[in-house]
């Protein structure tokens, strides 16, 4: 396994460095600082090297954009309604930093930290290690937090990325990677990208993207991707159907077996990235973070896909647990397998 460590740039007076790890088969992955963000997942096809993440080739669309590309998301991802909840008889207030709402974490969260790195190694696999302590001060979450997010590539194409937090006070831990695929040829658009989720329901969302607590079943909707759809298919017929422009919508997704939860690929069959998780949801986000133009003409060249506990889980008792006992660790994963 081949380690790079390059200067990415600098913000804030703070130098962001970038990681790049390749496999013997050249599969690589690129990782940055800021965000502990996922700045490159590639294959060698070919040898032609093939993209298989949207992201940009420089700090400065990273520090601007809103789009939390690719990058690390927490201490909870997603939407906390007026951003407030309460916990072991306690009741939390928390930045507001969007419509009232909390959204994945404030501006003091995840992604915006420049975190400490290393890289560790074995025979079969390396990993990049991140780690910081978030302080309750920073975000208004009770209690210390000590994060750390490691990504490792593997021999056979597998990247894993494992989330482990403890804090000296019970908080909320819905950690995950805001990730961005494209895996069509040129990335230019979704036409040729197909995407199957492991799931029969879909949460009901109201205007604000906030929950209601129901779940609407999929079966015979343009939102049933149990079997491949066609993603830019999808999104036309919503906007026939619905007048509805775009895909942001959260999956309760069957984690009994050893599927994957989703799985996204190109057409033509040529590459295919299967994700696996053992949360309970999975939401989908189509975008453009790389042309506004296109982006406002919903000319879509992206599909977030983040593996969570279900948005919002703090005010719906049957949507899983997202807290940290006081002094107890808590780890989640996701893993993302390569083939072509």
């Amino acid at each position: 396994m081949k380690i790079e460590k390059t200067n990415f740039g600098e913000t804030n007076g703070r130098q962001i460095d970038k990681y790049r790890l390749t496999n013997k088969r050249g599969t690589r992955i690129s990782l940055i600082t800021l965000g502990a963000t996922w700045q490159e997942f590639s294959a060698l096809e070919a040898d032609k090297r093939q993209q298989l993440i949207v992201g940009f080739d420089n700090l400065a669309d990273y520090v601007n954009t809103t789009y939390y590309l690719c990058k690390a998301v927490g201490c909870v991802a997603g939407r906390i309604a007026k951003a407030e909840f309460k916990l072991d008889g306690k009741n939390y207030k928390i930045e507001n930093n969007e419509g009232g709402n909390a959204l994945h974490g404030g501006s003091h969260g995840f992604s915006f930290i420049n975190w400490d790195a290393h890289t560790e190694e074995s025979a079969e696999q390396t990993s990049v290690v991140f780690t910081h302590q978030i302080k309750s001060s920073d975000d208004q979450y009770p209690g210390n937090l000590q994060v750390t997010i490691t990504y490792t590539l593997d021999e056979n194409d597998d990247v894993h990325v494992r989330f482990t937090g403890e804090s000296d006070q019970a908080t909320l831990f819905n950690p995950t990677i805001h990730t961005y695929f494209n895996v069509t040829d040129t990335q230019h658009d979704l036409k040729t990208q197909w995407l199957k989720i492991n799931s029969s329901k879909r949460l009901e969302l109201a205007s604000d993207k906030l929950p209601t607590g129901r779940f609407i079943t999929v079966q015979d909707t343009n939102y049933d991707f149990q079997k491949p759809q066609n993603v830019q298919q999808v999104l036309n017929k919503l906007q026939e159907d619905t007048n509805t422009t775009e895909l942001d919508d959260a999956f309760l997704v069957n984690t009994a077996d050893e599927e994957p939860v989703a799985e996204i690929g190109d057409t033509a069959g040529k590459r295919q990235v299967k994700i696996y998780s053992k949360r309970n949801a999975v939401v989908v986000f189509t975008t453009n973070p790389l042309d506004p133009v296109r982006e406002q003409q919903h000319d879509f060249n992206a599909l977030a896909i983040e593996c969570q506990t279900l948005p919002d889980a703090i005010h719906h008792q049957n949507f899983g647990d997202i807290t940290i006992p006081a002094d107890q660790t808590v780890t989640q994963e996701i893993i993302y397998q390569y083939k072509h």
